[in-house]
């Protein structure tokens, strides 16, 4: 699948969010669980961010994607086709991170409700329709190990007020509240190799994971290189993404992400208070 269809990008539009079934084959998600489990740059990398429980949810996060299995992936022609008439303009697409989130059995933690322009908003992008994010499920998503929750239609909304919840950034449980009797609340299932699209201001949770079975997936964010970010250290977001042909997970020669240019959590602005987050506590 290289482009969506008609249907599709009317259900983006409307819902604020698009699931794609089989997305990568069996082979892919075989090869890049195995580097997800192996590769020691992922777990060196690993950030840990309490739940206002305590809980604690890990994720790896790097930049610029490389010539490594998630590089191709994140880099393929199927992905890259896929979100370009999704993204509120005519420039190239860029890559602005990747992350590889790690919901173990019964200890992963919880993620609050928020939108991810809540985060992206402290780095400055001007664009909230500039920005989408598409996570392919390495293992079986559902409401027993954590799945995703989105509430439809909720990007329309405009940017939530965000203040901290635990360690993360989370959304006004007000407004949060007011969404939920307003608007459908939809558990994401997903099998390996499904992929679901979202708007940046898409409201979504995730509940700790208390199923005896992981929950991996790998959640790629693209920008549209007209939206500048005033607040970003980091360069990939304004770099035109060099796309991969579609055998290249499965067929080219790959590296190591020892060289990847990983998120520490002390240079994320997302995670530093600067007074706004007072609005709402």
């Amino acid at each position: 699948m290289n482009t969506l269809s008609n249907n599709q990008l009317k259900a983006f539009e409307k819902n604020g969010y698009l699931i794609i079934k089989n997305l990568f084959s069996k082979q892919e998600i075989v090869k890049l669980y195995g580097v997800a489990l192996q590769d020691d740059a992922m777990k060196k990398n690993a950030l840990d961010l309490n739940d206002q429980s305590g809980k604690k949810t890990k994720l790896s996060l790097w930049f610029t994607p490389g010539n490594d299995v998630f590089g191709y992936m994140t880099r393929s022609k199927r992905i890259v086709e896929a979100i370009a008439p999704l993204l509120d303009s005519d420039s190239p697409v860029c890559h602005f991170h990747s992350k590889l989130m790690q919901k173990e059995p019964r200890v992963g933690g919880a993620w609050e409700w928020h939108q991810d322009y809540g985060y992206w908003y402290k780095n400055q992008f001007m664009f909230p329709d500039q920005l989408i994010s598409v996570m392919v499920a390495l293992t079986e998503a559902n409401q027993a190990n954590g799945c995703l929750q989105v509430i439809e239609g909720s990007h329309k909304l405009g940017r939530v007020n965000h203040g901290f919840a635990g360690e993360q950034v989370g959304a006004d449980m007000v407004f949060v509240n007011h969404a939920l009797k307003t608007m459908k609340l939809i558990y994401v299932d997903l099998q390996p190799g499904d992929a679901l699209i979202f708007h940046s201001n898409l409201l979504h949770r995730s509940e700790a994971n208390l199923s005896d079975k992981p929950r991996w997936s790998i959640i790629s964010c693209y920008n549209s290189q007209s939206n500048l970010a005033y607040n970003e250290t980091s360069t990939a977001y304004k770099i035109p993404v060099s796309v991969v042909p579609e055998e290249a997970i499965l067929n080219w020669e790959a590296e190591s992400l020892s060289n990847a240019d990983f998120l520490k959590k002390e240079n994320d602005p997302a995670l530093k208070e600067t007074g706004w987050e007072n609005e709402i506590k």
